[in-house]
């Protein structure tokens, strides 16, 4: 047997190792596609009509003011009502006036928070069970990614928002992209609360994902908070107050007036006109590239937002 066994494991390891190489070899290559069938990134914005755009509702859409500007922020709140509704509270009790950036990791994450230790919650609660996944309801709008995700079974975007889930198992889950906002919280789970915010400023941090809960993603000034100087603390923190970067007011845009409001709208991603415009970003169809890609990672895919146009 001994003579016999070693030949047929080794045609068994060789055969393995020729069936990897053939699978490697073809997720090397670029989708086969009609090319005639896939737009530029440019033809596909353009194509996109009034309808494929949606304004911002204030009531979810949160104004940080920095002294380098206004970042903005749409809340999720049909994936975490809960920490969206507290940190609702939070501002309209001005929680957050004067409150400080005090941690700026490189290529990780910006955070902030009331840095005085007895500031009072007042009406908002102390302790949140997290929010990190929600049933997945058979209604829930949903642009499947066929490129599939290392961190999950499937991927896509749903309502504006990156997110990650299992069929099987009927969840669905927010994912650490660029640019997602997430609740700070302890050791324990429940620590949360939302008067301690983060913005992932680099790389997809998703290890984070379920781990965290996430409530919103910048939608405007992102370029406020990638800026930041780094902390040399542990993690990225501020070591000293004069490190800190002062927050003039966070508020809710229903609660400021008309006039001063960000006119933004956003890709609605339930639509032909943005699958078009994911096609186009996948494929890159555009002259300058000399190799297509053919495929697209979840937290590439951009969700884009414009001023309002004028009617």
């Amino acid at each position: 047997m001994s003579v016999i066994g070693k030949p047929f494991a080794f045609i068994v390891v060789a055969g393995a190792i020729a069936i990897a190489a053939l699978t490697m070899t073809r997720r090397d290559e670029p989708a086969k596609i009609d090319p005639a069938g896939i737009l530029t990134t440019a033809e596909a914005m353009e194509a996109a009509t009034a309808a494929d755009w949606r304004d911002v509702d204030p009531e979810n859409t949160v104004y940080m003011e920095l002294g380098s500007g206004r970042v903005v922020m749409e809340l999720a709140s049909g994936f975490a009502p809960n920490h969206v509704e507290n940190l609702r509270t939070l501002i309209r009790q001005k929680h957050f006036d004067n409150s400080s950036v005090v941690r700026s990791q490189e290529n990780y994450v910006a955070q902030w928070s009331n840095t005085d230790e007895a500031a009072d919650l007042g009406k908002a609660k102390p302790n949140l069970d997290p929010e990190w996944e929600m049933d997945w309801e058979s209604d829930l709008p949903f642009l499947e990614l066929e490129d599939g995700d290392v961190y999950a079974s499937i991927a896509g975007i749903s309502s504006g928002f990156p997110v990650a889930g299992n069929k099987a198992k009927s969840r669905i889950w927010l994912t650490h992209c660029y640019g997602m906002l997430g609740v700070g919280r302890g050791d324990t789970l429940d620590s949360g609360n939302s008067a301690e915010l983060y913005v992932v400023t680099g790389h997809a941090p998703r290890h984070l994902d379920k781990n965290v809960t996430l409530i919103g993603r910048v939608i405007e000034g992102m370029s406020h908070l990638t800026t930041l100087p780094r902390g040399t603390g542990p993690l990225g923190f501020y070591e000293t107050e004069d490190q800190y970067v002062p927050i003039s007011t966070i508020r809710l845009a229903t609660d400021v007036p008309e006039t001063d409001r960000s006119k933004l709208q956003i890709m609605r991603t339930d639509t032909k006109a943005y699958a078009n415009f994911v096609q186009a970003r996948r494929y890159r169809k555009e002259s300058w590239f000399d190799a297509p890609t053919g495929r697209i990672e979840l937290c590439n895919v951009p969700i884009p937002v414009r001023v309002k146009q004028q009617q």
